[in-house]
C-alpha cells in the first residue's frame, strides 16, 4: 500500500468516525442503553486513535525507508479498526439491527481486532526504528 492510499484510507475513516460519533450521540441516544451507547462511543473513540496512528504511517511512510513495513502496519490497523470497532458498534446496536444472531461471532471479534490493533502499532514501532 502506498502512502499516498494510506493517507486516502485514513481520510475516509475519519470522516466516518465523524458521522459514526454525531449517529451515536444524536440517534441512539433515546434507542440503546446507556451501557450500549457507552460501547458504542468507545468504539468510535478507538477509531479516532488509530485513524490518528493511520496518518502517521501515511506521513512517515512518505518521509522514511520504511514504506513495507508500514503498510503492513497500515493493513492492519484498518483490519484491526473493523474488527474492534466495527464489532463494538453492530454489538451496541444488535437490537435496533437484529443482528442480536451474530453476537457469538461479533463478541470474539473485538479481542481478535484489538490483536490486530496491537500488531500494528507493534509494527510501526519497528519500522520507525528502521528509518536511517
Amino acid at each position: 500500500m502506498k502512502a499516498n492510499q494510506i493517507l486516502a484510507i485514513a481520510t475516509i475513516l475519519g470522516a466516518l468516525a465523524v458521522i459514526l460519533g454525531a449517529f451515536g450521540a444524536h440517534g441512539l441516544n433515546d434507542k440503546i442503553s446507556p451501557e450500549k451507547l457507552e460501547t458504542f462511543k468507545l468504539g468510535v473513540s478507538y477509531q479516532y486513535y488509530h485513524i490518528a496512528a493511520l496518518l502517521a504511517c501515511g506521513i512517515i511512510s512518505k518521509i522514511g525507508n520504511s514504506q513495507r513495513l508500514l503498510s503492513y502496519a497500515a493493513l492492519l490497523f484498518i483490519i484491526g479498526i473493523f474488527c474492534f470497532s466495527g464489532s463494538l458498534y453492530l454489538l451496541s446496536t444488535r437490537e435496533l439491527t437484529g443482528l442480536g444472531f451474530l453476537t457469538p461471532v461479533l463478541g470474539p471479534m473485538t479481542p481478535i481486532g484489538g490483536l490486530f490493533l496491537i500488531g500494528a502499532w507493534v509494527m510501526m514501532g519497528i519500522a520507525v526504528l528502521k528509518i536511517k
